[in-house]
């Protein structure tokens, strides 16, 4: 027992170290004397909790559901009181307007200890009406909803308006969260609602933006009185789940979020920065746990706090049981133009979407997926004839019997043979010939990515590359004019779907910028299935059943380079890649197949594919065959992960004899530095063989998984040395 504490107590103090300082948090610390749970006492989950473990029928998603509700309210939102029973409410104001009655009222509760404001619009007419509930923030919303025939209520729920800071004091034995005590207010105005006879308390709809978003997926998920819940924007904390939405794809993960807003969620959510996969419930089964009443996810396609890919994962999730309820058509994703804003359009599609589920109209909300995600439809359209045992088993030793040049010659083209082979049967190519620039990213385009705007001291040039994609180079100012050869740096971002290659919602600078004023010319495209490019891949493997993103990826590298080569002012001999996380693997594929990158930064790489069992933590070859379909052939070996025919290390060993730094931090769930580590070692021997073992480096840092502005200076320290500057 004592070992487990001190163990408990070394985790703590790694956290301290590591995450961003929160003085809330640290209070909270101090003043109970928590510390984090014992991890090695919690099942490892490296994918998507299954929010019907245990169930196999109708009758038995209630008991599971109060069961997620007990881990909810553990780790992510905390305890919430029991329904007051002295409620009153006082009418505090009231007119007529133009068809309709505004009613202003007080709801006192908890021995008048708490109170809390709301406002009802009712439509003139015969009654009783169907409710669209919102907060303050969101008053416009209402104002449509009561043209359209709904009694629009509004309350004292949110940043402008927050009168649930009165419950903290009212109820001090439950350590509810702000964004709880918002959502559990909530449920105070349906207790009011019910005694109003113009309003149908069996039909109301809870909805907000963002912040309010999440709080409306927790009042969901703790009510179920509320009818239907449409979820807008609601991201980190609210409808994306956390094992596939945080820093490492740009996003707004654990240590993000309650730093920046550290009362919105339970303190004890921060302990598993780092250590999502052993969090027992995940965002997913939030959403799930409103089953089987209506629930419509609202996301913008460049939206800086949102990502396709995990809306896309969290809806396949939670929608199995809606399937078990027999109510499939009762979730749906909408997919809306533009950033992280609303118009009146968006909330009169929140409206059809009520008129749907509470009048019977005909309105039309397809199933639409945009990023692929079905390995299955895959497997069954490819047409490879070839499977696991076509390969023999090796081990990550295969790089050892390699004895000189000649044996290396040959083994680096089988093994080139071999990644092309993974990446899939790529169609035919033609070269690219820049005209007249036509192409190029639009303003309004780089606006809705956040980089439209370059600062002064630096010029930002734009190409058209490869197939028709537009590439972006950053230069200090007058570096086009000066006649001078500036080392150059591709950077292949994560994968950021709402942002591309600029990070989303992060509390960071901008990254792209960085470089330029430190003298070294910066390039960089959104991927495919990234940024403006999001919906390029909808729809990839129907067209190309034989290759992969991943293939695709690669070739627009190599269309970058060749860009990058023609402009004046790039020295060839001195251009460089850096990958992040999935940007990494991008990163090894080119290297190890394009000789003119002269040199390789990857950050929080792939650990070698070889161990991705599906025991491991780290999500198995699942993660890059099904979650992120970047490389679809590789699903063809789970449970026979010995026979891939190409792995990390060789894709490391065959960038050399070229400079390679990997940068390995201490708390990479995804990849962990002890096998990232196995792989390096193993691709050292042919380092070694070429006498270039020094240009093989790994750099360990103590962090989680994240590209922090600490690590800048590491990265841009090594291209200086290896460009001799």
């Amino acid at each position: 027992m004592a070992d487990k504490e001190s163990k408990r107590k070394g985790c703590l103090d790694q956290l301290l170290r590591v995450l961003p300082k929160s003085g809330p948090w640290e209070a909270w610390l101090e003043e109970t004397g928590e510390l984090p749970p014992d991890f090695d006492a919690l099942p490892s989950c490296a994918r998507l909790p299954d929010p019907l473990e245990g169930v196999t029928s109708a009758a038995g998603w209630p008991a599971r559901r109060d069961q997620l509700r007990k881990h909810f309210m553990q780790w992510i939102i905390g305890t919430v009181p029991p329904p007051p029973d002295d409620l009153t409410a006082t009418v505090t104001a009231e007119r007529k307007e133009n068809g309709a009655t505004t009613r202003e009222v007080l709801l006192t509760f908890a021995g008048g200890k708490a109170t809390l404001r709301l406002e009802l619009f009712i439509p003139d007419g015969r009654g009783p009406f169907p409710v669209f509930m919102t907060q303050f923030t969101h008053r416009g919303w209402a104002q449509i909803a009561v043209r359209r025939g709904y009694v629009g209520c509004v309350y004292a729920g949110c940043d402008s308006h927050d009168d649930t800071d009165t419950f903290v004091d009212a109820y001090p034995d439950y350590d509810f969260s702000r964004l709880t005590r918002r959502a559990w207010a909530a449920s105070r105005c349906l207790d009011y609602l019910a005694n109003v006879p113009e309003a149908d308390e069996t039909s109301v709809c809870i909805t907000g933006h963002s912040r309010n978003g999440k709080l409306s997926c927790i009042a969901s998920a703790l009510d179920e009185r509320f009818a239907a819940m449409i979820s807008s924007s609601s991201g980190a904390g609210g409808s994306l789940p956390t094992r596939y939405y945080s820093e490492q794809h740009f996003g707004e993960g654990i240590a993000a979020i309650t730093t920046s807003f550290p009362d919105w969620f339970h303190p004890r959510w921060r302990f598993f920065t780092g250590r999502e996969h052993k969090l027992p419930v995940d965002l997913h089964e939030l959403v799930a746990m409103s089953a089987p009443r209506p629930v419509l996810l609202s996301i913008a396609l460049n939206d800086m706090v949102e990502d396709a890919r995990a809306m896309q994962m969290m809806y396949r999730s939670a929608k199995r049981v809606y399937d078990l309820l027999g109510a499939a058509d009762n979730i749906r994703i909408l997919w809306r133009w533009g950033q992280h804003d609303t118009t009146p359009k968006t909330i009169e599609r929140y409206l059809d979407w009520c008129d749907v589920h509470f009048r019977g109209a005909s309105h039309e909300f397809p199933e639409r997926f945009i990023v692929p995600d079905d390995w299955d439809a895959w497997r069954a359209r490819t047409t490879t004839a070839a499977s696991a045992g076509d390969f023999p088993e090796r081990d990550l030793s295969d790089l050892a019997d390699v004895k000189d040049l000649s044996a290396w010659a040959k083994r680096k083209e089988e093994i080139r043979s071999n990644v092309r082979w993974l990446l899939g049967d790529a169609p035919p190519e033609v070269a690219h010939e820049p005209k007249d620039g036509y192409g190029k990213e639009r303003f309004y385009n780089a606006a809705i990515c956040r980089r439209w705007e370059v600062p002064d001291g630096l010029e930002k040039e734009q190409l058209v590359a490869g197939e028709y994609f537009s590439l972006d180079v950053v230069a200090p100012k007058g570096t086009k004019d000066s006649g001078e050869k500036l080392p150059t740096l591709l950077w292949l971002p994560p994968a950021c779907g709402s942002q591309g290659y600029v990070e989303a919602d992060t509390p960071r600078h901008a990254w792209w910028q960085v470089p330029p004023r430190e003298g070294i010319v910066l390039a960089a495209f959104d991927p495919i299935g990234h940024g403006i490019r999001l919906e390029e891949a909808e729809g990839f493997y129907a067209r190309h059943q034989d290759w992969s993103l991943l293939g695709k990826m690669a070739r627009d590298v190599s269309a970058a380079v060749t860009a990058l080569l023609n402009l004046p002012y790039v020295d060839s001999g001195r251009l460089y890649a850096f990958g992040f996380s999935m940007g990494a693997l991008v990163g090894l594929v080119s290297a190890a197949l394009d000789e003119r990158i002269s040199g390789l930064v990857t950050l929080c790489g792939p650990a070698p594919f070889r161990l991705e069992t599906d025991e491991a933590e780290t999500g198995g070859l699942r993660r890059w065959s099904e979650d992120t379909m970047l490389l679809p052939r590789l699903g063809l070996f789970i449970g026979e992960e010995a026979r891939v025919p190409s792995d990390v290390h060789q894709l490391m060993a065959c960038v050399a004899p070229r400079p390679q730094l990997v940068i390995s931090p201490t708390l990479d769930r995804e990849s962990p530095i002890e096998l990232v580590t196995l792989a390096v070692d193993a691709a050292r021997v042919i380092y070694e063989l070429l006498g270039t073992a020094d240009k093989l480096e790994q750099n360990s840092i103590e962090d989680y998984a994240r590209f922090a502005e600490a690590t800048e200076p590491v990265v841009l320290d090594w291209i200086r040395k290896q460009a001799g500057v």
